[in-house]
């Protein structure tokens, strides 16, 4: 079965960080873990799996989901 990325809303985003699962979700090409989803800024606050130190907010649809 064929790949296929997605760009990630805001509910998905919100379904991901609430999820226990691993989701495949890739920032910039590198996967990342989404901690908190903000409404009113439609940002993200994520980590890279490499250096999970380095937290960064940035745009939603700047996400991508692959399945």
């Amino acid at each position: 079965m064929e790949e296929m990325n997605f760009f990630v809303n805001i509910g998905r985003a919100k379904e991901i960080a609430e999820s226990a699962e691993v989701h495949n979700v890739t920032y910039d090409g590198i996967p990342v873990i989404i901690q908190h989803v903000d409404d009113e800024t439609k940002m993200a606050r994520i980590y890279s799996k490499q250096n999970p130190e380095q937290e960064q907010d940035v745009p939603i649809l700047n996400l991508i989901e692959e399945t």
